[in-house]
């Protein structure tokens, strides 16, 4: 194909979104660079980084395929390949290459130190140079090995007339490679070579550890991906089974679902009743009551009775590889720290240059030597290296996006822990948020006859009021009565014959209550009145935002009557009968108060205040166009992830900020140490490697961010 063309605005107004991995992207200059780029090629609108992931999201026109967009970034020296179909359960091969190299590294840097110890100690003569000759012979194809990933990272960075935190890396190790070797052959006094296989060695190490933390980031999908069924059977018309592969599935397809075997797709249960084990999905171990009309997901693990399920999503459509793909946006994102860094990495490279080339010129007209000029521009480089500035923001946001996911909650983008932590005020809806979303009838008017014919005509209806009657129902342990003659007729109930007489599920006549039914068996009849229950940790959720400083109310688009009551229970300030513009209204007038307020919500009419909200989280069983507003979606029937979310995102923030001074630190006392010839490159390298190390271990304690949060 041809180059590239550049220019400033995409012409065409249907854009496609596509990713890709880009296992080159070190550091927030890659970020920055491919960010910025990007979208000056023909054809892309724009292009969003998620670094900690090594992955670059791309908004562009249809006609661009994925060797064009890969081109593109060719262009600008890094090389990408499409993501595969199922990352999150596969070995991370980047993290395996890191791990041998830092064994190789760690291997060879223990046996240089043993040789060098003799050299400290004083061994002179014959014997100095035999010990730099065989740590020489241990070094050069460590280096060469263990050198890679900093070597062609540099390499394709130059190449491209471009500089990254890779560069200086490269010149400091082979500097000090290179004037060891010349010291060796002359038979002078030093050798360096343990300087650098020990520089690359801890730098590994917090690469290695970086890649593990993604790894273990995503661990937790992945093994909910790896319980998905491989395979299902598919019902043909003669009623024979044919085995298929998961991927080979088609949404319309019926299949049937043994007793014990795993869904491989999302549907509707078309034939059959019992319970599926949801528990990779909603974290609950009570397993869910289904019968005819119910969804079932991939993943869920049918428990009794076969099912005939009718397949709706398959494949990258199901709920569990959407919940792989919050995951995978989860981690970093451009929030004011990440910009800081990347203003940071965009001046590191020129800036160290120009340190080291000072320092050498200094040390030169200083009556230094070239050697000594040498060593401490060497160190420079060294010790200057930004890999603790890199990091400060990355490892805390990805560790915070584990530990969250780890609670339930799954986070969209970094950015949403900046803000979250920053929020004065919570908003609730009341419909799927504070309540469950699932209408609950009262049964226990009923008696053993009465449940078994309810629950055999409300099983064959996908209204909520019968969904909730079949659960309440298959909780209780009724059977299905056989129901004949069965007929459902829209806005009037079901009805049927059952041991000769007329029955019917179906409105009240009078209105007896907000949500009720009416079963009548012959010339009996029951009023069933529905209720929307609270979410049963609603009170501690709203108690622990109250403990951290943040108010609640209710914002809510149904009746006053059905909130008022919930608002009486949990002591909220309550705004019933409110139009979503109205919604975004209520949202302007807190934020011109100088509020920053968090929206939680989950029908569509919540959809425009979850975006224009400081921040937003949405429930898993909200909307789609509310989960794509929010910043984070929580899953399962606690509410506490809200709260828990605010606690760590405060604490993340924390973090991030002791990151920054750590590093910020590291580099005021270490630069002019080095620049004033206090600090061989040995020293240097561990002084480097320690700061990464430190800012990691740092970033480490979210991993058990919010555990006193119960629930």
């Amino acid at each position: 194909m041809n180059a590239p063309t550049f220019n400033t605005a995409v012409r065409a107004r249907e854009l496609v979104d596509t990713r890709l991995t880009v296992p080159g992207m070190r550091c927030a200059g890659c970020m920055a660079k491919i960010e910025r780029e990007l979208p000056r090629v023909d054809g892309i609108d724009s292009a969003r980084v998620n670094l900690s992931a090594k992955r670059v999201a791309i908004r562009h026109e249809p006609s661009l395929g994925e060797d064009d967009l890969e081109a593109a970034l060719r262009s600008l020296g890094y090389v990408s390949q499409p993501i595969a179909d199922n990352p999150l359960g596969r070995d991370d091969a980047e993290a395996k290459a890191l791990l041998r190299a830092t064994a190789v590294a760690g291997f060879g840097m223990m046996n240089i130190m043993l040789l060098s110890i003799s050299v400290w100690a004083g061994a002179g003569g014959a014997t100095r140079e035999m010990f730099h000759w065989l740590s020489g012979l241990i070094a050069l194809p460590v280096i060469a090995y263990s050198g890679r990933p900093f070597f062609s990272s540099a390499w394709m960075a130059l190449k491209f007339r471009r500089t990254n935190m890779d560069v200086p890396i490269s010149i400091g190790v082979l500097l000090a490679t290179g004037l060891s070797i010349y010291e060796t052959v002359a038979g002078g006094g030093h050798a360096y070579f343990e300087s650098a296989v020990m520089l690359l060695f801890f730098l590994l190490c917090g690469r290695a550890l970086d890649a593990s933390m993604r790894t273990r980031t995503r661990a937790g999908i992945g093994a909910l991906l790896g319980r998905m069924g491989k395979s299902a059977s598919v019902l043909q018309p003669d009623g024979s089974t044919r085995r298929v592969a998961a991927e080979e599935l088609q949404p319309g397809m019926l299949v049937l679902v043994a007793a014990g075997e795993a869904l491989a797709a999302d549907g509707i249960v078309e034939a059959g009743s019992g319970a599926v084990d949801n528990a990779m999905l909603t974290g609950e171990s009570t397993p869910d009551p289904v019968a005819i009309g119910s969804t079932v997901h991939a993943g869920a693990i049918n428990l009794f009775q076969p099912l005939q399920v009718r397949l709706t999503a398959v494949a990258e459509q199901t709920a569990i590889a959407e919940i792989a793909r919050l995951m995978d946006e989860a981690g970093q994102s451009r929030s004011q720290y990440v910009r800081i860094a990347d203003r940071a990495s965009r001046l590191y490279a020129p800036a160290v240059h120009s340190l080291a080339a000072l320092a050498f010129i200094g040390w030169m007209i200083a009556g230094a030597g070239w050697h000594q000029s040498l060593v401490i521009a060497i160190a420079v480089l060294i010790i200057t290296c930004p890999c603790a500035m890199g990091l400060a923001v990355p490892a805390a946001q990805v560790t915070a996006s584990g530990a969250l996911i780890k609670r339930g909650l799954l986070l969209k983008d970094g950015n949403a822990l900046e803000r979250l932590a920053e929020v004065d005020i919570a908003l609730f809806d009341k419909t799927g948020t504070l309540t469950i979303g699932a209408p609950r009838p009262d049964v226990s008017v009923l008696d053993g006859e009465a449940r078994s014919v309810a629950l055999g005509l409300a099983q064959n209806s996908r209204h909520p009021l019968s969904q909730g009657l079949v659960h309440a129902l298959q909780v209780e342990g009724a059977e299905p009565a056989q129901i004949d003659d069965l007929r459902e007729e829209s806005g009037s109930g079901l009805s049927g014959t059952w041991q000769g007489k007329r029955v019917a599920l179906e409105r009240p006549q009078a209105d007896v209550a907000a949500m009720a039914s009416s079963l009548r068996i012959g010339e009996r009849n029951w009023t069933l009145e529905f209720s929307d229950p609270l979410r049963s940790d609603a009170a501690e959720a709203v108690r622990q935002l109250t403990m951290m400083g943040v108010e609640s109310q209710i914002l809510s688009g149904d009746r006053t009557e059905a909130v008022r009551p919930i608002a009486r229970e949990l002591g909220l300030f309550a705004q019933a009968g409110v139009s979503p513009y109205g919604k975004l209204e209520a949202l302007r007038k807190l934020e011109t108060a100088g509020h920053r307020p968090l929206m939680i919500g989950d029908g569509l009419n919540d959809g425009p205040a979850l975006a224009a909200a400081h921040a937003s989280i949405a429930p898993g069983t909200a909307s789609d166009a509310s989960q794509q507003a929010a910043d984070a979606v929580f899953i399962g029937d606690k509410l506490l992830p809200v709260a828990l979310a605010v606690k760590v995102a405060r604490q993340t923030m924390s973090i991030v900020r002791q990151n920054f001074t750590l590093a910020i630190g590291y580099n005021v006392l270490a630069v002019p140490l080095a620049l004033f010839g206090f600090v061989t490159p040995l020293i240097a390298a561990i002084a480097m490697s320690v700061s990464s190390l430190v800012v990691v271990a740092n970033s480490l304690r979210l991993a058990r961010a919010g555990r006193s949060i119960a629930g």
